[in-house]
Formats: structure tokens, sequence, C-alpha cells
């Protein structure tokens, strides 16, 4: 590792950088908390980007492409074609649970003691019965079959309509309630749009209902309140308290939870003057605005169920055992883990288990490869772990299957994760993009009962897989297919709800393969060591690893102008095009709005005439929240923005480029995971401490193939963030529920 004094820069003439751009440009207000929604370590958006979600999950859509046909004019974008494939395929999973014969509440079969006391939580609200009458459901009907391999043809995404937004009347209607409690014009649209033609009424009968619309804070909506109904409203009232609780696990989902304990959920209800929390914790069960679970191994009859619901005490048990865990929840995201839970236990049952690949297996070209070929061919579900090396192990697997015959895909994160598998591949076609795939924009599309149509998937990226989107996997999935989710449980998680791939880990719910392929050269030598949480020096005789100090943000952004622009492309001979930036939130003097800024003006500058962006600008396009796809600016006209991403173009309508495209100069962690660059600049500022954790500099640091930059001003913030063990940071119910099931492995 080369650590320079500072003020230079590696090559063989760093003293003369000293003449590039200024830092302080167009630096924005100071914001530490902005960052990608979820992350195993690194935080959670709290600020509402194009990246950082106002929905909730991250599902990802099919890869943009160009849709200009002849005979479809109107053709779907791509968020709109994720959009369809979300609706139906929820609707499947929605249709599969109501065929059961018993009522399925949330939590049945899956958690044992939950299932219990969601159902008399149920019968509680609805007073058509006794809960007793939920614990004899019978048995689910069967699935369906895989069919016998055949040949398929691609399918493209099926026409749905462009989603309308809410009519003139409606936002005209809302609006008129807004101005009369003193709220913003500008919230009639994505009012109107989320609570529907009726929301004009829906608000001056429920002023709170504001808060389900995106970036609306309590505080706001009190005072809308306050000028509709004047002094009839207060702190307690009923309507007041269930929004609460709604956006408190809205916005719990926002950092990676899917559930919150219900004591958390009390205590941010007296932060906001709520005077019995207890009371408006079991109104908004009774309101069915949040679903209650137990989490534990102590069963509770009806009643005992129905007084730890509604009174949230958790006394212990006569036996003196700890008590159970009680958890709220979104209805979306139970739906979502039970649906997922009882998918991969469906796998791992219906497989064939005696399949011989040991042929195969022997031919591999590692011993990790050959474990893994062994173990796939033994069980339906398998997680295979390992750093960028190891991937090659999938990409053998696959080309293995697909020798026997087997319809065999490799689904990534990324565009650029789909590029290097298709490297490594034998026929790259077998390489796609886990949204395409659900889109069915890439793959091999889908067999007449609905099904993706493969004998193997293997998703490499699994820790960027959220709930939602791995529960309509899942559901895509037919009896017998194998399914291997693959990834470097180091890296920060999901952008969405969840932390799918660490569950099923912990959870030992499946057959693991750990690859003991290790990542060459000083920087996976760096990257080992941090992933155990160990900050070492590095040999770097290359210039691989270069440490670049600074004093202060202004600095920082100095700096990493001098390496991008001169430094890296002239001594390690990387372009300029090829070197990403990374720092560690969006706001801030050396955030990634500064630094765009800065890097538009030496690399790119230009007037930002196509609403801030010019011909040749390298940005980043969020077609759906969580997803990342990089770009360049090619042209604008009436039609929208023009960008060339990685080959496919791309037309962002006018009205949706501002919240949908940014710079890309520089990145969050967040937004480059899944993704890596030739070289990579990452930027610590002296005020980007507080965002630090092991996991976000594993992700940051394993992003560089060649050469890494650390532009470094945290002082011994940065050892001491690689020293500290990874938290569980986001509250799911997965694991509980994975444990729970008779498939799980000891």
């Amino acid at each position: 590792m080369t650590a320079l004094p500072r003020g230079e820069t590696p090559g063989p003439s760093a003293a003369a950088d000293d003449d590039t751009v200024g830092a302080d440009t167009a630096a924005a207000a100071p914001d530490p908390s902005a960052e990608d929604v979820g992350g195993d370590a690194g935080g959670a958006a709290t600020e509402p980007e194009a990246e950082e979600k106002d929905g909730t999950d991250a599902a990802g859509a099919a890869d943009s492409t160009d849709a200009a046909d002849g005979e479809a004019a109107a053709a779907l974008s791509e968020a709109e074609a994720e959009l369809a494939a979300q609706r139906e395929l929820r609707e499947r999973i929605e249709k599969r649970k109501a065929e059961k014969d018993g009522p399925i509440a949330a939590g049945a079969k899956l958690s044992g003691p939950a299932a219990d006391l969601l159902a008399a939580v149920r019968a509680v609200e609805s007073g058509e019965k006794p809960g007793a009458a939920f614990f004899d459901a019978p048995a689910p009907t069967p699935r369906r079959v895989a069919p016998a391999p055949a040949p398929v043809r691609p399918r493209a995404p099926e026409p749905v309509r462009t989603p309308q937004g809410a009519s003139a009347e409606a936002v005209a209607a809302v609006s008129a309630v807004l101005a009369e409690g003193g709220a913003p014009e500008a919230l009639a649209g994505p009012a109107a749009q989320t609570l529907g033609a009726q929301a004009a009424d829906v608000l001056r009968e429920d002023p709170w209902q504001l808060l389900a619309v995106a970036g609306v804070r309590p505080e706001q909506a009190d005072g809308f309140a306050r000028a509709l109904l004047g002094a009839g409203c207060g702190p307690d009232d009923e309507r007041r308290t269930a929004a609460l609780v709604g956006w408190l696990l809205e916005r719990a989902a926002l950092q990676g939870h899917t559930a919150l304990d219900a004591s958390a959920v009390r205590a941010a209800l007296a932060e906001r003057a709520v005077t019995d929390p207890e009371a408006a914790v079991q109104h908004a069960v009774a309101e069915g605005v949040v679903l209650v679970f137990q989490e534990g191994p102590d069963e509770l009859d009806d009643e005992g169920a129905e007084e730890l619901a509604e009174s949230g005490e958790q006394a212990e048990d006569s036996t003196g055992q700890e008590p159970p865990q009680v958890l709220l929840g979104l209805d979306r995201y139970a739906l979502a883990e039970e649906s997922l839970a009882d998918g991969l236990a469906r796998l791992v049952n219906a497989c064939e288990k005696d399949a011989d690949w040991s042929e195969a297996a022997a031919a591999a070209g590692s011993p990790s490869a050959a474990e893994l070929i062994r173990t796939v061919a033994a069980g339906g579900l398998v997680a295979h772990t390992g750093g960028e090396a190891a991937r090659a192990e999938p990409a053998a697997l696959i080309t293995t299957a697909r020798s026997l015959g087997l319809r065999a895909v490799g689904a990534t994160h990324s565009v650029d994760g789909r590029r290097r598998l298709a490297e490594a591949l034998d026929d790259p076609s077998a390489a796609v993009t886990l949204a395409g795939l659900l889109s069915g924009a890439e793959g091999p599309g889908r067999d007449e009962e609905g099904a993706i149509a493969v004998d193997l998937l293997v998703v490499l990226d699994a820790p960027q897989l959220d709930v939602e989107t791995a529960a309509i996997l899942v559901e895509s999935l037919a009896d017998g297919t194998r399914l291997v989710l693959s990834g470097d449980p180091g890296v920060l998680g999901s952008a969405g709800a969840g932390r799918v791939f660490a569950d099923v880990l912990a959870a030992r719910a499946c057959p693991q393969v750990v690859s003991r392929t290790p990542d060459p050269g000083p920087i996976g030598e760096l990257v080992s060591g941090i992933g155990i949480g160990e900050l070492n020096q590095v040999e770097a005789p290359g210039k691989e690893v270069v440490i670049v100090p600074v004093h202060d943000a202004g600095e920082a952004v100095h700096r990493t102008v001098q390496l991008v622009a001169d430094s890296v492309p002239r001594a390690i001979g990387v372009p300029s095009a090829d070197t990403q930036v990374i720092t560690v939130g969006h706001g801030g003097p050396a955030g990634t709005r500064a630094l765009n800024a800065a890097l538009k003006q030496r690399l790119n500058a230009g007037p930002g005439r196509f609403g801030g962006f010019d011909p040749g600008d390298r940005v980043v396009h969020i077609p759906t929240p969580g997803r990342t796809v990089p770009g360049v600016v090619v042209s604008a006209d009436a039609e929208g923005l023009h960008l060339d991403c990685a080959g496919t173009p791309v037309v962002v309508p006018q009205e949706r480029v501002e919240s949908s495209v940014r710079h890309g100069w520089a990145l969050s962690a967040h937004q480059a995971a899944g993704m890596r660059w030739p070289a990579v600049v990452v930027v610590l500022p002296g005020d980007a401490a507080q965002g630090l954790s092991r996991a976000w500099v594993y992700t940051a640091f394993s992003r560089g193939e060649r050469h890494l930059s650390v532009v470094h001003g945290v002082d011994q913030a940065l050892p001491r963030a690689v020293a500290q063990s990874p938290s569980q940071d986001r509250t799911t119910r997965l694991r509980a529920l994975l444990e729970a099931l008779p498939t799980a492995t000891v």
C-alpha cells in the first residue's frame, strides 16, 4: 500500500498536479445520513433522492432497451414491465393463499406461535369467529410440478397499460383541501395518486393520511390536521396514532426492516407526544394498519395471544423462560417473507436428490467448483459464498449443467455483473440480469404455466436480493427447479427491505458451500483482511493501492478530481471514463453532489441545457428504486433525455429526468454494490466517519479491479470501523420462519 504525502498523487510527476480544479465547486448542504436505501451496516437513506426510495422495495426492472418498434409506438418502459410482472406474480401469490381451505393469516403454518397469535388478532378485529377456528387449516393444495424439459420460445413482456396518473379533477380537489390546510400545492398530484380518486374526501375525513405521501413528516401532517380540524384534534387522536404507526413501519422498511419490535414502536410513539402508546398500537392492530407477530418458542392460547397483542406485555411465563418477542409489521412484507419461506421449503423438498454429477464435478477447474457441483446435484437449494474470484465457480456450475442438457441460467444484480458472468461462460446468453429475467426481457421466457423455463437458476450478488423480489422469484420457479444463491456476505445488503441471503445463511436452511478461492493481488489481500476486521498494510509494487491523505473536505474534492482527471490515467493507464469515485453520502461538502459538480466542471464542462445535463455527461439512471444503471448522455429532444447504458439506448421522459437521472462520476457504496471498475477512488472526508462500517469499507474497497486510491481524511475512524464487528441492524422474520421449517439444516 503506497501512502503519498499531502499534495502528491500517483505518477512520475505528481507535483505537477496542483494546477487542477479547485475543491469547493457547488458543494451541497451537509446531509451525513443521506445514503442509498438499505445496507447491512452502512445505514439507509432518509433523503428522498432518485436512488433513495420514496416507496419501499427494490424489486428491480428489466434492463432498459430500445423498444422503438414500428408496430409499437407506445412501447412499454422497463419500469412499467416490472410493475406488471410484480402485479401478476403478487396476484398469483395471493390466489394460491386464498385457494387453501382454511383462512390463512400472515404467519400461518410457518412460525408456530405467530400463527396462533395473528389468527386470534384477526378474529378479534373481524368479530366473526373465535381465534380457534383458524388453527386447524387443512394441508395446502399440491403445488404444480415442473413440466418435462422442452424447447421454450422466449416471450417478450406482455402488453400492459401505461400507469395513469390522477385525473385533473381529483388533483384540483386535493389542491383545494391542501390550500385550506396550509399544505404545499405541490403535494396535490402525489396525494391524489397515493390516496386515489377520493383523495380529497379522505384527507378531509383523516388529515393524517397525508403521511402516506412520500416525504411528508409527522409535524407537517399535524399542522395540516390542526388547520383543517381546529382544536378538535390532539396528539392522541386515533386517526393520528394509527397513521403514525404505519408511518413508522414504512420508514423502517426504507432502512431495511421488514418488522419492528413492538416496544420500539411504542417508544417512538411516546417521543411524538402519544400519551398511551400501548393503546395506540392496539388500535393500529385492530384497524389492520399493521400485523402483530410473536417470535419465540412459547405457545400461547387464544386468550394469551390476544392479551399479548393488545397490551404488549412481555412478562416471563411460569417456566421462567425469556418472554417471546412481539413484532409489528406491514402486510406486504409479512406476505413476502412467508411466501418466500414456503417457496424455499418447496424447492428443497421437491428436487431430485439422487442426480449423479460426479463425473462433471471431477472435471471442474477448482476444488471449490467441484464441491459446488456435487452439492447442487443433491439439493434443490444451495447457498454459495465467496469473493469476486469465486464467481468462476457458479459459472462452472452453469456450464456443467448445460452440458448435461439442463436449462441453466445465471442472474446478476447489474448489467456489469451480467457482462462479467457472460465472459466466464461458454454461452453468454445464459447470463441475464435478475430484473430482466423477472420482467421477461431477458432469459428463456416462461412455460405455459407461467414458471420461468429453467432447471437450474444461479442468483449471483445474492446479498442485493430484497425480500419482495426474492418472493416473486421463488414463486416463479416450478417444483424440481434447483436454486443457488451465491454472493459475498461481507458486502452491503439490499436496497429494499429484508436480508434474504444473510437470513438463509443464518438459518442454515440449506447446504452451504464456502469458496476457498481467494481474490488475487494487493486489492484482494487488503479486502480479505477487512472482511475479518483487519486493515493491513499491503505490498503494492504496481501502485495497485494508494493512500492520499487530506485535511478537509475541500482538499478531498480537489485531490479526487486530480486523481480521476490526471493521475490515474497517467500513472495507472486507466482512463477517466473507467474510473469510479465512491463516497459515503450524497450530501455534504464531499458527497456525491459536490464531487459530481467538480468532476463535471473538469471532465465535461457545459451549461447543463438538458435539465442540468449535457451530451457526454456520465450519469446513472434509476428506473426503479434501488436499481442503478450507469450510462452516458447522448442527446435530448421532445421525447426526453437519450442515454447510452452499456450499449443499450434508453430514453427517459422529460417528467422523469429530475427524479430518475443523476450525474454518475461519483456514487455511494450502496449504488456501486454489484458493479466493478478498472479503477476506483474512495473518498473519506472527515465528516464521513459516522457513516463508516466494516461492510461499507469492504464494499467500497472491493469495487476496483486494477487500482484503488483512498482519499483519506478520517484518521483512526477507518481502522475502528473495520475492527468493529458487524451487527444485525435489520429486523426481519425470515430467519425464524426458515428455522421453524422441518427442512432446516442443522
